[in-house]
């Protein structure tokens, strides 16, 4: 194989990680504005679709994000919310329950958790991803952390046979 072919494939392979995350990012933020509007989930996952991935703001450039990923991700967590939201209220200590929680860590966690329990992601993999989500939206806060003492506990409970 030849050097070329060998960086495409790098190449290749890196976008297609990047437009995974870019999924994850981008189903947090749907998760979050159906909870804060009366948008039905197709009307949701169109917009995103039409107007977010790939689109430019200001001339910033919007990442091109996983459509497939995107929409099974947020289906799943719409799908699946109330066994989700049990297993994250498992998660956080008592007093906070996720009703009580920050609305955007509240739809990480449901898109982490329909990750967790409706795909194949190995839960490492969905930690890190959600971890990394977590620092896009409070890149200056104690919530990575949080994130991934959260998730930690979920994945344990999701999938106990990968730890």
């Amino acid at each position: 194989m030849s050097t070329d072919s060998q960086g495409g494939a790098l190449n290749k392979g890196l976008q297609k990680r990047q437009m995974k995350s870019a999924a994850r990012l981008y189903a947090v933020q749907a998760l979050f504005q159906m909870e804060h509007s009366d948008q039905t989930f197709d009307a949701v996952i169109v917009e995103f679709l039409d107007h977010r991935f790939g689109a430019s703001y200001d001339g910033a450039e919007m990442a091109e994000g996983n459509a497939k990923l995107f929409r099974k991700l947020v289906e799943d967590a719409v799908n699946h919310q109330a066994v989700i939201d049990q297993m994250t209220d498992r998660a956080l200590v008592a007093k906070w329950p996720i009703a009580r929680i920050d609305p955007t860590l509240r739809g990480l966690f449901r898109a982490a958790g329909a990750e967790l329990t409706q795909a194949d992601t190995p839960p490492k993999v969905v930690i890190n991803e959600y971890v990394d989500v977590a620092r896009a939206f409070f890149p200056d806060g104690k919530e990575t952390k949080f994130v991934n003492a959260v998730l930690d506990h979920m994945a344990h409970e999701a999938k106990p046979e990968a730890f």
